[in-house]
């Protein structure tokens, strides 16, 4: 029991990936670089993995194009360009800064500075709202306080 508990624990990291043996290149340098590629790049099914940890189709099919434009001699750079010259910004994982991601990396930043201006604006609106009371209230004041009555 000792012996499957232990060969099990060392094999969970291999099932946490979804590479197929046959997906594999020969060359270890060319799949290490797949491999940080693939990391990369989220599945368009599963949207909240990478195409290294999904077992969907479109997931494998991606893996594989990520391979063979490393085969034909593509860099890293030029295989990612590629992938989101077809499926757009959101097949990455953490998206670049770009204007079309302004906003996206923007909008924390934007949102702690409305916060911080409105809870300023806030406080002075109610903070001194004491003024200084007119003659006639004053006058008003020292009749009620002297004889304790409205007239």
């Amino acid at each position: 029991m000792r012996a499957v508990l232990s060969l099990l624990v060392l094999l969970l990291p291999f099932a946490a990936a979804a590479v197929e043996p046959d997906e594999m290149l020969a060359d270890p340098s060319l799949e290490a670089r797949a491999r940080e590629i693939s990391s990369e790049l989220r599945c368009m099914v599963c949207q909240n993995q990478s195409i290294d940890d999904s077992n969907a189709d479109l997931a494998r099919d991606l893996r594989l194009l990520v391979r063979n434009r490393l085969s034909a001699g593509d860099s890293n750079a030029e295989v990612i360009d590629y992938v989101v010259s077809r499926y757009g910004e959101f097949v990455l994982l953490r998206p670049r800064l770009s204007m079309r991601t302004y906003l996206l990396w923007g909008a924390p930043i934007l949102l702690i500075v409305l916060g911080v201006c409105g809870l300023w604006v806030l406080s002075r609106s109610r903070g001194n709202t004491e003024k200084p009371l007119t003659q006639e209230e004053e006058e008003r004041l020292e009749r009620l306080l002297s004889d304790g009555k409205d007239h």
